[in-house]
């Protein structure tokens, strides 16, 4: 940290503590980790306030204090709801930077996640990302090594792990969970995820080539906009809402909503310490610039479990299928008096899944930099096999693919200058 940076922290924390008679809202670190300042509240910077962002400003126990945006539209419309007081910064370093901010919510597309999430660590501030965690399985291990360094909290925000009916199955996770552990299906299981189990991969998600130049909208910094990722003239198509359809920024419908349906499968086979071994792929030949679809990606485990993600969505299969039963859509057994059997077993581990408490008191979350790591290698090695059209194996401890240069290239990809993680 600078010497400038130091100072103004200084002076800030002198002044509000000076000033703590007469403000409602007092950022945890003015009192220290661990205390709770009188409003009981948390103070939040968002990075990244499109639609995703803009829907996170009420979350229950912060207050949103600062907002950043390469695009001064979006700017404009999130003053709307918070009001001219919030500070509005175009570089995310600012924002970080400031001593009044707790926690970082990260909202931008997937290339700026590592980098972000990093450096928001270093900076000692508490973080919740988006998904998917990070564009590529390098970015992952250096957020999680400057999470463990520092000792933020860490969220990825997708919760179905914990909360909500997942899906197709119509049930939480925790069931699905129960059942997996109560070992009624046997073992090894084989998870079918695609549009026959309940879940879609949403095709829509890819790119067009050919794209031409457009002149560049006045209230976006584009350049800013690309950051690390690799120059290339603007397009509309490449930026916004249409972004994951291209494999500088993000991995199509597998980039968007592979952590979504994948991380509740790793949590409830048990797989939140390792990765696959193996991931084959059955999908046309790829473009270097646009994502496309796919027909079919399976993982297999070193135990034998597989994920089978059914792109054409025609795999007539159990969600789940085990040598001793199955469970289908909308948590559907051949296993009889399953619901019966099943309240003779135990319920699933409880799980640290309030935000705000776990930055209270210092808890590692439910879902944090370690899991979210695993889940989210699921996605980036699926997206390196299918960039690559071929079959690859993996090393789960050393997080690297075995005698395939060309796949290790995609763990560690270069960035544009002058950015770095």
């Amino acid at each position: 940290m600078s010497s400038n940076l130091k100072n103004s922290r200084r002076s800030f924390l002198k002044g509000s503590l000076l000033a703590l008679g007469g403000i409602s809202i007092v950022p945890r670190h003015v009192l220290g980790k661990g205390h709770l300042a009188p409003s009981d509240h948390l103070t939040k910077g968002i990075i990244g306030v499109g639609g995703m962002g803009r829907g996170h400003f009420d979350y229950a126990g912060t207050k949103t204090v600062a907002i950043c945006d390469v695009d001064t539209r979006h700017i404009a419309i999130a003053q709307e709801t918070l009001g001219k007081t919030v500070k509005t910064f175009a570089d995310y370093r600012d924002l970080i930077q400031l001593p009044e901010v707790d926690i970082v919510h990260i909202a931008t597309p997937p290339h700026w996640h590592g980098i972000m999430a990093a450096d928001a660590a270093r900076e000692g501030k508490d973080i919740w990302c988006e998904k998917p965690m990070t564009r590529t399985i390098g970015e992952g291990k250096k957020v999680m090594e400057a999470v463990k360094q520092h000792g933020n909290v860490f969220r990825l925000n997708t919760w179905f792990r914990f909360d909500s009916n997942f899906y197709g199955m119509n049930t939480e996770v925790k069931n699905i969970k129960k059942l997996v552990d109560s070992g009624m299906l046997g073992w090894p299981l084989k998870v079918t995820v695609g549009k026959l189990t309940g879940f879609d991969w949403k095709f829509y998600w890819v790119g067009k080539t050919g794209l031409n130049e457009m002149p560049i909208p006045k209230e976006l910094d584009y350049d800013r906009w690309l950051g690390p990722a690799p120059y290339k003239p603007y397009n509309e198509h490449r930026t916004h809402g249409t972004f994951r359809g291209y494999w500088d920024y993000d991995g199509g419908g597998l980039g968007d909503m592979g952590q979504h349906y994948l991380d509740p499968v790793q949590y409830f086979l048990g797989k939140d310490e390792t990765s696959p071994v193996k991931v084959e792929v059955d999908a046309p030949q790829q473009h270097p610039e646009a994502v496309g679809t796919w027909r079919k990606i399976t993982y297999t485990y070193e135990d034998g479990c597989q994920i089978i993600l059914d792109g054409e969505g025609t795999t007539e299969a159990p969600y789940i299928e085990g040598p001793e039963g199955n469970l289908y859509r909308g948590f559907k057994s051949d296993i009889p008096n399953l619901e019966r059997k099943l309240a003779q077993f135990p319920e699933p581990a409880p799980q640290v899944t309030d935000f705000v408490d776990a930055v209270k008191n210092r808890k590692k979350f439910a879902l944090n930099e370690q899991n979210g790591f695993r889940s989210c290698t699921l996605v980036n090695m699926g997206l390196a096999a299918l960039r690559l059209n071929r079959d690859l194996h993996f090393d789960p401890v050393k997080l690297a693919f075995i005698n395939d240069e060309g796949a290790n290239r995609l763990i560690d990809q270069p960035m544009r200058a002058p950015y770095t993680i």
